[in-house]
């Protein structure tokens, strides 16, 4: 192909009408949602096959994996990465289902806070863009039918949503509960259980089948892959959504049984015995401890059924307020301590207050991690290891920012101090510590003991306290909602409510109210968000809220296109431009990267 149409290609991938393709396929995602809640199986599958014939869809379905998603530049077996303009359109155009697929590369990242290491498996880009166009079809019928209290890898939930949950049942009533785990859950889920629960056409089957069976590549050997669903994929994590589907309402079934007490129903049974997941972790909750117990074996006779197992070295009963047999009172879930301590009736009608917190072990991971950072930068400037903290203590803090975290806060910072401190004397090894103390630490706004970098007529670059992160309670999501019911202001403004969500994002999602300024369209729970200088900072542009605006990443990338860089206006096939800012969704998380 000559230069000429090389260029011709790469300028037709950046005029798309992305906002026309986007509210196309939402429409169709939407109705599909609809017809799912409904039960108008003939309805949504012919939907479903509209969809996935269409070109939109395709071609959203390559810029999410091409684009948008964090792996974007990271291979399968076939070696295939960091696809340019050109090569998107071949391959919207190629995006055929069938039943041969490539194998997957095996990767193993270790473990936060073990020893352990995770296998992902990689899948091909032409695979990673099939997937996303299934997952596209998929997920909105599945929306339509997933339990209430079913947080995991879900749009539009999070860990604080699950912790929200666990709050509102036990706040009034001290319970017991069965803090469970499942063992090796994505490597062992019977393959044929989850095709018949997935229960939909023939088209989709076979390709979700081959993708099962396809195999992984462990350097150079071939394994095959008889059961479990591959860690790393795209609809990876809606697979193993769809294999544990049904627990809370095996559960809620057998509180229809219990024997109902004076003026209470089976609605109100229903009501009293919870199960909260959050993807292979799940708490049950009730008052009666023979209930719990009888929900284990329940639990476990219904895993059987998917091939899976309970992991009895992170299964546990206990009490949210008393001791149990040997078990202390309280239970951690997500990261979180969740417990209840005696407070007398003058304090809480109750009887009892409930608090949450992070938990010890996070708490000392987290330090140690900050404590390899400063380990390895002991010849580095100040302001190098103080932007490698900061996004560290934003991210942990933002996290715990909905609980009772103060305490933890402080803790870590005096713990972090006395690091720093034994870091800043040992550059001066002949200096005292006044002459020290005023080298690293400076007076900023009243406060005297900043971690900050010293230059004249530059704004200093400050590390961040914990304890300055503010307290405010999480929201939990409605019950049954979803991005897919259509209510976009609901779901554009819990965006920027997230906690985990940074400020000046938050703002701006204010401003622009839930819309990106480029296509107009309203930010969804999948985005992947940038900040824009209108003027750049290169050319005199401010670093002010009236300079900047918040953009989608493909939109940010059509806009620097636009705007004439340079691989654009020689013909360049390179990467586009990087932006400076970066707001990146993983998993269930928001992380902000700096280029």
């Amino acid at each position: 192909m000559s230069n000429t149409q090389s260029q011709k290609l790469m300028v037709e991938w950046h005029s798309i009408n992305w906002r026309k393709l986007e509210r196309s396929v939402y429409k169709l995602q939407k109705r599909i949602y609809q017809a799912s809640k409904r039960g108008d199986v003939k309805a949504y599958r012919r939907l479903q096959k509209t969809l996935m014939k269409s070109w939109s869809a395709r071609a959203i379905s390559v810029r999410r994996v091409t684009q948008d998603n964090q792996g974007k530049k990271t291979a399968g077996v076939d070696g295939v990465k960091s696809l340019t303009p050109k090569q998107r359109l071949e391959l919207t155009g190629n995006l055929n289902l069938g039943s041969k697929v490539s194998p997957t590369r095996r990767v193993w990242i270790p473990k936060p806070g073990t020893q352990e290491k995770r296998p992902l498996g990689i899948p091909t880009m032409k695979d990673r863009a099939l997937q996303a166009l299934v997952k596209l079809a998929l997920e909105p019928e599945w929306e339509a039918r997933f339990e209430p209290n079913s947080y995991g890898f879900r749009p539009g939930r999070s860990c604080q949503d699950a912790i929200g949950q666990i709050f509102t049942v036990i706040s009034q009533k001290a319970r017991y509960v069965l803090d469970a785990d499942i063992a090796k859950c994505f490597d062992r889920i019977n393959q044929e259980a989850l095709l018949r629960k997935l229960n939909t056409f023939p088209t989709i089957r076979r390709q979700v089948r081959a993708w099962l069976k396809a195999g992984v590549m462990d350097g150079k050997q071939l394994f095959p892959t008889s059961e479990g669903t591959p860690q790393g994929g795209v609809i990876s994590p809606l697979l193993a959504n769809i294999a544990l589907h049904g627990m809370e309402e095996r559960i809620k079934q057998y509180a229809e049984t219990l024997p109902t007490r004076k003026n209470h129903g089976k609605r109100q049974n229903r009501y009293a015995l919870s199960l909260i997941r959050y993807a292979d972790d799940f708490v049950i909750l009730h008052e009666n401890i023979t209930v719990v117990q009888r929900c284990k074996e329940i639990i476990s006779e219904w895993l059987h059924g998917m091939g899976l197992e309970l992991k009895p070295s992170k299964t546990r009963l206990a009490h949210t307020l008393t001791q149990y047999e040997e078990e202390k009172p309280g239970f951690d879930f997500l990261g979180f301590t969740i417990q209840q301590f005696p407070q007398g009736k003058y304090h809480s009608k109750q009887g009892f207050k409930t608090i949450i917190t992070p938990s010890k072990q996070k708490q000392m991971v987290h330090y140690e991690q900050i404590a390899s950072v400063i380990d390895a930068h002991k010849a580095a400037p100040q302001a190098a290891l103080i932007s490698h903290l900061n996004p560290i203590i934003r991210g942990w803090a933002n996290y715990y920012a909905t609980v009772v975290s103060k305490v933890a806060y402080s803790d870590i910072d005096d713990l972090m101090y006395q690091k720093l401190n034994a870091w800043a004397k040992r550059r001066h090894p002949k200096k005292n510590g006044k002459w020290v103390s005023k080298r690293y630490w400076q007076s900023i706004s009243g406060n005297n003991w900043v971690f900050a970098t010293r230059k004249e007529g530059l704004t200093p670059l400050r590390l961040l306290n914990h304890a300055d992160t503010p307290i405010v309670r999480h929201v939990k999501v409605k019950g049954e909602s979803s991005p897919y019911d259509g209510n976009l202001v609901y779901w554009s403004t819990r965006m920027g409510k997230n906690p985990e969500m940074p400020t000046r994002v938050a703002i701006l999602l204010k401003r622009q109210k839930g819309k990106c300024t480029h296509c107009d369209l309203f930010f969804r729970e999948n985005d992947v968000l940038e900040v824009d200088h209108k003027i750049p900072k290169s050319q005199g542009g401010k670093d002010i809220y009236d300079n900047m605006q918040l953009l989608h990443r493909h939109c940010h990338d059509t806009k620097t296109a636009n705007d004439g860089s340079p691989g654009i206006k020689s013909g360049c096939n390179s990467a586009e431009p990087k932006p400076t800012r970066k707001l990146e969704r993983v998993q269930d998380k928001w992380v902000m990267r700096y280029a």
